[in-house]
């Protein structure tokens, strides 16, 4: 069983606003088709064309929920809008987060590339590198952002972030210590343990982050308590087979991968008794 997705966040880079509605539903209607054809092999995710234009967005989620039955929506870690770019707290957001905590949906976030575009080398492409950092950006704004997004308008919503959380699990700590310790304009009211309790809301997938390393990292922020928040994936196709493949291999060896079927299935008990293989 698979949940199919389009990368999101793409449609948001372009310009004509009614291409990238098109767009999206085509790719949209295209996912709900397969699922379809093949209901015992996918479910899907399904894309918004851009956050930042918040009535066709909130249009797109309940075509998506209501008409595709869905079983989720991909975001991207970010949106523009007249050359300005919103995380996924920005205050604008809140009507589209309210929607989706009245639907108690669940979330999937990918990075889409920063402002920055900057090419370190040619081995360093963004998804390698930034990508990870994108993500970490989204979900910190979430947690800090002045809407306060997750605790009131998406406490309910079930937010898978894609790489194992990106750098959120090294960085958020640190970031902890100073927002609750450090000076004055930084500070949140909110503790170090409220904080990184609010990360432990999240949901972490493995694709392309399941090393030793990466579940390291995902253990000392999760615990044995929220164990059952890590889920398995795979970035196919973008990731490349053979790397895939490694991570994949990395995986079935750091952890019990059982247990991520379970997880799944708490998640989309819909797909409880679905084919595996």
């Amino acid at each position: 069983m698979a949940i199919l997705s389009y990368i999101p966040g793409g449609p948001s880079m372009e310009k004509d606003a009614q291409k990238a509605v098109d767009f999206t539903k085509s790719c949209n209607d295209w996912n709900a088709g397969v699922r379809d054809q093949f209901p015992q092999k996918y479910g899907f995710f399904a894309g918004v064309s851009n956050l930042a234009f918040p009535d066709v967005a909130l249009e797109e989620i309940r075509y998506a929920f209501n008409i595709l039955h869905a079983d989720g929506i991909a975001l991207g870690t970010r949106y523009e809008r007249n050359e300005t770019s919103y995380y996924l707290g920005h205050e604008s957001f809140v009507p589209i987060w309210d929607e989706l905590n009245y639907r108690e949906a669940v979330i999937f976030v990918h990075p889409v590339p920063g402002r920055d575009r900057t090419v370190v080398n040619k081995y360093l492409p963004p998804p390698m590198y930034d990508f990870p950092h994108e993500t970490g950006r989204a979900a910190m704004d979430l947690i800090s952002g002045p809407a306060n997004m997750l605790q009131e308008h998406a406490n309910r919503c079930k937010i898978i972030l894609s790489h194992a959380g990106g750098d959120l699990p090294y960085l958020i700590d640190r970031a902890a210590g100073e927002m609750s310790l450090g000076p004055q304009g930084v500070r949140l009211n909110k503790t170090r343990e409220e904080i990184l309790n609010a990360a432990r809301q999240f949901y972490y997938d493995t694709a392309l982050s399941s090393s030793l390393m990466h579940i390291r990292a995902l253990d000392a922020l999760l615990g044995p308590e929220y164990q059952d928040h890590i889920l398995f994936g795979t970035d196919f196709p973008p990731g490349g087979a053979e790397a895939i493949t490694s991570f994949t291999d990395q995986l079935s060896r750091n952890m019990k991968v059982e247990a991520l079927r379970v997880n799944a299935l708490k998640l989309f008990p819909r797909l409880q008794g679905r084919r595996t293989e």
